[in-house]
């Protein structure tokens, strides 16, 4: 029998202050992650363009905060 250890990564971190922070990485991200998860893209890539820079952060934050921290 081959018993795996399981893999704990460490929770994602993303400083808004870098060069991950901006509009168009965040966007990157989120498009990457619908795609894992199964999750449609195009309704959430309109919310998170429907508006300014802090509204995308706020939807990007609300649809992937649950494993993803936001650093400002």
């Amino acid at each position: 029998m081959i018993i795996k250890k399981e893999q704990h990564s460490a929770p994602l971190t993303i400083d808004l202050t870098g060069p991950d922070g901006n509009a168009y990485a965040l966007l990157g991200y989120a498009m990457r992650w619908c795609k894992q998860l199964g999750r449609e893209w195009k309704p959430i890539t309109e919310e998170m363009t429907s508006k300014d820079y802090e509204h995308l952060v706020e939807v990007f934050d609300k649809e992937f905060g649950d494993f993803v921290t936001l650093l400002r």
